[in-house]
Order: structure tokens, then C-alpha cells, then sequence
């Protein structure tokens, strides 16, 4: 309950410092208002450098400060106490253990593949020499000669 209630005071503190905060007029503009005499050659005014709002506003500073400390050392000192203890998990604790997890299939085998069909090695033409005397790229010895074509070639 206190610390619900500390919440709600330390809200209270902030909106309320952002609210006078915001009310409150900048110093610089009495100070550059008129460089003649009167209350504008001081810096703050002829009625000094606190009033109602500024006096407010510090002490809801210290005020906000200080809940900011309290609030500090209540949650490290109830944190070193429940370094031992189990986590708080909230709704995610009321849930059933967690299941082991199926194994996935396996994969069916592969079919054994054939050994790939063997590469002709083939000469690489040398641009040393003149085009014409080039000499054409031989199959291996082992390779096998292709058979002639058995169709005839038509004329067009």
C-alpha cells in the first residue's frame, strides 16, 4: 500500500513541477527589456530573484528527488533479497511445463547416384603461331572416336 501510495505522490510531484515550471516567466526577459533604469536594469526584477513559483518549484524539486532516492534504495535492497528466490513470472508461471519437443523424420535416403561421365581433356588452342598453321585440338587417345552422321545433308 505505501508503495503504491509513493507512486502516486511521486506522479503528483512531477506534473505539478512541469505545471509551475511552465507558468513561470524566463529571467531574460525583464533583463532585456529596456537597458534604461527602474526594475528592468536588475537581473531578476525589483522584487528579488524568488517568488512564490520559484520557492514552489525547488522544494517540489527536493521533494521529487528524494522519493527518487527512496524509491532507488527499496527496489536494490528488495532485489538483493530475491537473488536467491524463483522470478516472479506472472501469468507465464501458471503455465504448463514445457513439453519436450518431438525429434524431427529424417530425411529418406538417397538413391545411390551414378559415378559422373568422365571429362575428354581437350587442348587449348596456341595463339603463339600464325591461324594457319594452328594445329587442331586431338581427342585423348582413350576417348571414344564419334560415329559419323548416317543422315545425308540436304542442300537448301
Amino acid at each position: 500500500m505505501w508503495l503504491q501510495l509513493t507512486n502516486v505522490v511521486y506522479v503528483l510531484v512531477a506534473i505539478s513541477m512541469v505545471v509551475l515550471i511552465l507558468m513561470q516567466r524566463g529571467s531574460g526577459a525583464q533583463a532585456g527589456s529596456g537597458f534604461g533604469g527602474g526594475a528592468s536594469s536588475t537581473v531578476f526584477g525589483s522584487r528579488g530573484s524568488s517568488n512564490f513559483l520559484t520557492k514552489s518549484t525547488k522544494w517540489l524539486g527536493v521533494l521529487f528527488f528524494v522519493i527518487s532516492m527512496g524509491m532507488a534504495m527499496y527496489a536494490s535492497k528488495s532485489a538483493v533479497g530475491e537473488l536467491d528466490a524463483k522470478p516472479d513470472l506472472g501469468v507465464m508461471g501458471q503455465a504448463a511445463p514445457a513439453q519436450p519437443v518431438p525429434a524431427l523424420p529424417t530425411a529418406p535416403a538417397q538413391p545411390a547416384q551414378s559415378a559422373p561421365a568422365p571429362v575428354i581433356p581437350v587442348a587449348a588452342p596456341d595463339y603463339t603461331q600464325p591461324e594457319a598453321t594452328q594445329a587442331q585440338p586431338q581427342p585423348a587417345p582413350d576417348a571414344p572416336v564419334p560415329a559419323p552422321s548416317a543422315t545425308p545433308a540436304q542442300g537448301g
